[in-house]
């Protein structure tokens, strides 16, 4: 490639060509700047019919570990789609993804006085992995201003002069082959393995703030696909048992995927990896009742090390390195049990994308603080919350193996508990917590109308938390039953 005679290669590089990084691309090229995506991995999807079987069935994507694990998009992250990026959200409905209201099921329920109005802020699109990535990618493909590389590892940065206090200023990035390419900024959407904080350190200059929590959850995923219809959605996707969750995950062409949710280290099981192991455990959590009944297209796979992590380059009110920024999962990894992730990337790289509208490429110092304020304030809660429930539940499940009970002086935990145990029962904290769970609000705002907490203790007969369904010995017995 021949470097511009009058300028850097691009306005933009983004590294890593999944929907975060794409969505930030495309926010950017929509303002008129010249955006260059660098993806390592080389297989293309490419145009052409038959988008979602062909995504799933051919598409291999081997720096992604998750590309074939279950997935959902929220409905937060729909209503970014709709609102800010229609051109994807018209390649997804292209693919044939599932329409999902979350709170459909659970409204039906006695008592909970059916649909309301409003209650289509809980509707959302989404399908397998590989199926959305596909349409991110076919609207990247056609954007104006982005362009995608396949198949090119980023193995160092460029820099030039420092910034302000002799901070490192990133200009570019070097590629595997040795090829040097120049931008104005530089957006980390590498994701959880991306290359840039070893490829960061290289430049002596101070680290970024790093926090990592151990998270410490296995996940035993499967999926499956009916022949006649999948099944209704969940009344509510994650169920919370003694010693283990459940989470129900509908997806497109009449697929869906269940996961157990375990402590990593419950040794005992760990044999949930063997099918016959995973689906006698499987039957025994009452949610999961005709939730494994169609063909299963996946085995058992088993994702651990997802530990919750965060990486600030803005510390005490100074970037350590300017031209350089992070979204999504390479800024702040979740536990992925809540499904938030996507939706907190995609938030993340519009807000990035709005941000630039504002400050410009011209000061990367300016840039840098105004991003790093609009990600505390509208992601590090999220994150926060997140990390703080991870804290908790896994000690509670390592509490449970050890046969003694979890206790805790966390206000915070208990309430959370206490309301998440009454949701099917009051339409009010359903929807309250519809809000939470779908990013669309704060816990805060979500729980503020008058005298609702209350009630929802009351119901609960106070803070205490029991476990439904099943204790884990019973589910230990159906494991090991022959």
């Amino acid at each position: 490639m021949q470097r511009r005679p009058d300028g850097p290669d691009a306005d933009v590089i983004v590294i890593g060509a999944g929907p975060v990084g794409l969505a930030a691309a495309m926010s950017l090229a929509g303002q008129g700047l010249r955006v260059t995506v660098l993806e390592r991995d080389g297989h293309d999807l490419g145009p052409g019919p038959d988008v979602a079987e062909r995504a799933w069935g051919d598409w291999r994507r081997p720096g992604v570990s998750q590309f074939r694990q279950p997935h959902i998009l929220l409905p937060a992250g729909t209503a970014l789609l709709r609102g800010r990026l229609p051109e994807v959200a018209d390649a997804l409905e292209a693919a044939g993804p599932l329409r999902l209201n979350i709170a459909a099921a659970a409204r039906e329920l006695p008592g909970m006085d059916g649909p309301r109005p409003g209650d289509e802020r809980y509707d959302t699109l989404t399908a397998r992995r590989p199926v959305l990535d596909a349409a991110f990618a076919a609207a990247a493909a056609a954007a104006p201003g982005v362009g995608v590389r396949r198949g090119v590892e980023v193995t160092g940065l460029l820099t030039g002069p420092a910034g302000p206090e002799g901070r490192p200023r990133v200009t570019g990035v070097v590629t595997q082959d040795g090829e040097e390419l120049r931008a104005a900024l530089v957006v980390d959407a590498g994701g959880r393995n991306s290359p840039v904080p070893t490829l960061l350190a290289r430049l002596g200059g101070p680290p970024p703030a790093s926090e990592r929590a151990e998270a410490g959850f296995v996940y035993y995923a499967r999926t499956y696909r009916a022949a006649d219809g999948a099944p209704a959605g969940p009344v509510w996707p994650l169920v919370h048992h003694e010693g283990l969750s459940s989470i129900v995950i509908p997806a497109d062409h009449d697929t869906w995927s269940v996961v157990l949710v375990v402590s990593g280290r419950d040794h005992a099981l760990k044999a949930l990896r063997e099918p016959a192991a995973w689906e006698r455990a499987a039957r025994m959590l009452p949610e999961l009742d005709g939730r494994t009944g169609g063909e299963p297209i996946t085995a058992p796979q088993a994702m651990a090390g997802l530990h919750s992590r965060i990486q600030r380059t803005v510390v005490d009110g100074r970037p350590v390195v300017t031209g350089l920024v992070a979204v999504g999962d390479a800024w702040a990894a979740t536990d992925p049990q809540f499904g938030l992730g996507l939706s907190m990337g995609l938030t993340h790289a519009v807000a990035l994308g709005d941000t630039v509208a504002k400050t410009g490429l011209s000061d990367p110092l300016d840039l840098a603080l105004r991003f790093d304020e609009v990600t505390a304030r509208t992601l590090a809660p999220v994150y926060g919350r997140l990390r703080e429930w991870d804290r908790h539940r896994i000690a509670e499940i390592d509490a449970v193996v050890a046969g003694r009970p979890y206790e805790t002086d966390d206000e915070v935990w208990h309430l959370t508990n206490a309301l998440d145990g009454v949701k099917l029962r009051d339409p009010d904290v359903l929807r309250a917590m519809t809000e939470v769970a779908c990013m669309l609000d704060s816990p805060e705002n979500a729980f503020a109308a008058p005298g609702l907490v209350e009630r929802a203790l009351a119901l609960n007969g106070g803070p205490a938390w029991t476990w439904p369904g099943p204790a884990r010995a019973e589910v230990l017995a159906a494991i090991e039953a022959r």
